[in-house]
């Protein structure tokens, strides 16, 4: 199976009670320690006791409560997992409550006086969003993948755009708690915080529109059940009961129909768009939809406006999706661009472009830190950024030309370097870089060739230079002759060496004449 290949993780010597240097070391030496002894013993023995109480004044109504003695320890003697318990109430605050007691002895037809009676407010909870080993165990439980390819899968999904790792906070609700306090009911209004999530896998809206794309017109591949019969097989393969050629054949027919078919869907029949609301001034439609660079919303022009005008588009902020952004979300996305301020007596303009939010200043862009934010960036934070732009490119300049802007001489990852237009030439060992002349640039940028295309050793090679234009005919017609002549020339090679042998080679040569 996909999990045979894997030893567990415990102590090399069981009678070693403490290791490590520090206490998180010690803590986790503990944990595997003891599961690991839990592991080899017995099982524990729990008796459950469920109590069914009815009420006097209620029949036909029920009430139940339950409690759990342990008989036999078992592994819970060396190790016990902990339980998640809700917190509730009067618990939360530290109090005693009567409904945090365990079950007390009890008789059947016992009459059983009311302590207290309390309701609160429950929402039902959405399923918990998968953390990375939380996907890995679904993975395991449904046969797909093997522990090999699980890292490599969940890193490529995000890699892909498909899948986003981060943190959400939660939001705030009220929920009401009713308490039976003699013949009256109190009434509490209680908050609660609901939909946090701490590193948790979020699925994009480009994930969303892939995903109901392939349910739709591939929906064998995508089938949980076809990729687990698939690791099956691999099974079969390795344990040589199954020829590969043949798995391989009946997957490629029906596959290759597939996608042939999928060449003709039309492009702008993939994704959906949702109508977000209209505009409050103008009555426009805002809608929201996937576009090449990722979500967005747009306002699209009315109907009957003439054809130069155009939708007004806006890219979608981060933890922004398309199936819940609101009216007044979408609204605040068209504030961009926005005038921060005025620097140099030019102004400074907030936008959110194609690799994130910038400022852009005296035709010049200053892309934004991960804290700050478009919408709300001030001017002096603006200012601060465009300050420390010049200040690293300074540092980075070594030396430019007024007379040729496109020489420059940099200081780079791996030391100086030129920039020559778009080559990166390199300067030569014993070169001071702030001493060299813009001539001295010139004729090492023309030393250097051109960065190959992609491709390799077949890729086109790259035109010949200037300096090199002068003599391209001669060598030319040299090289076509050049590549023929060794050829052909393979057994003279051997004359030279007949003609002066090397001192071994000629008492070999005269041991083998006599």
């Amino acid at each position: 199976t996909a999990q045979e290949a894997h030893e567990a993780i415990r102590p090399t010597d069981f009678a070693l009670v403490k290791a490590g240097a520090e206490s998180q070391e010690q803590r986790l030496y503990d944990l595997i320690r003891k599961r690991a002894m839990g592991s080899q013993m017995a099982d524990a023995v729990i008796e459950r006791t469920v109590a069914t109480i009815a009420i006097s004044t209620q029949p036909g109504v029920t009430l139940a409560a339950s409690g759990e003695v342990i008989t036999f320890e078992g592994f819970l003697k060396a190790y016990a997992e902990s339980k998640d318990e809700e917190v509730l109430g009067d618990e939360a605050a530290g109090t005693d409550s009567p409904f945090s007691r365990g079950l007390p002895p009890l008789t059947v037809g016992q009459r059983l006086p009311l302590q207290g009676l309390r309701a609160t407010e429950r929402f039902a909870a959405p399923a918990a969003r998968y953390t990375e080993a939380s996907l890995v165990k679904k993975l395991e439980e449904m046969g797909i993948g093997r522990p090999s390819t699980y890292a490599p899968t969940i890193s490529t999904i995000q890699k892909r755009g498909y899948v986003e790792k981060d943190s959400r906070d939660g939001k705030e609700r009220k929920f009401h708690v009713l308490t039976l306090d003699g013949e009256a009911v109190k009434t509490e209004i209680r908050t609660e915080t609901f939909g946090a999530d701490k590193t948790k896998l979020f699925p994009t809206d480009t994930a969303m529109v892939v995903n109901d794309f392939l349910v739709e017109h591939f929906p064998v591949i995508v089938d949980f059940q076809f990729t687990a019969k698939v690791e099956d097989e691999f099974d079969q393969i390795a344990n040589g009961r199954e020829q590969w050629t043949d798995m391989l054949a009946g997957f490629y027919g029906t596959f290759h129909a597939t996608v042939e078919r999928g060449q003709d869907i039309e492009r702008s029949t993939l994704g959906s768009t949702r109508v977000i609301g209209l505009h409050p001034e103008t009555g426009q439609k805002l809608t929201a939809r996937l576009g090449r660079y990722g979500p967005y919303v747009q306002i699209e022009p009315k109907e009957g406006a003439p054809e130069d005008e155009k939708a007004v588009y806006a890219s979608l902020r981060k933890g922004q999706f398309i199936e819940n952004i609101t009216l007044e979300e979408a609204l605040d996305l068209f504030k961009l661009p926005r005038i921060v301020g005025e620097f140099e007596e030019k102004s400074m303009t907030a936008a959110l472009g194609r690799f994130g939010p910038y400022i852009r200043h005296d035709s010049k862009f200053f892309s934004l830190t991960k804290e700050q934010d478009p919408h709300t960036i001030t001017a002096q934070e603006g200012i601060a950024l465009i300050e420390n732009k010049r200040k690293t490119d300074a540092e980075r300049l070594i030396k430019d030309f007024a007379e040729n802007p496109d020489i420059q001489v940099l200081n780079g990852r791996f030391g100086p370097y030129i920039v020559a237009g778009k080559k990166n030439v390199k300067i030569p060992k014993g070169e001071e870089p702030a001493d060299l002349t813009l001539e001295r640039c010139l004729e090492l940028a023309a030393a250097t060739p051109d960065k190959p295309a992609k491709g390799g050793r077949f890729a086109k090679k790259a035109a010949p230079t200037a300096d090199a234009a002068e003599v391209a005919d001669k060598p030319a017609k040299k090289k076509l002759t050049a590549t023929k002549k060794p050829a052909a020339k393979k057994p003279a090679a051997k004359k030279p060496a007949a003609k002066k042998p090397a001192p071994s080679a000629a008492k070999k040569a005269t041991a083998k004449a006599k």
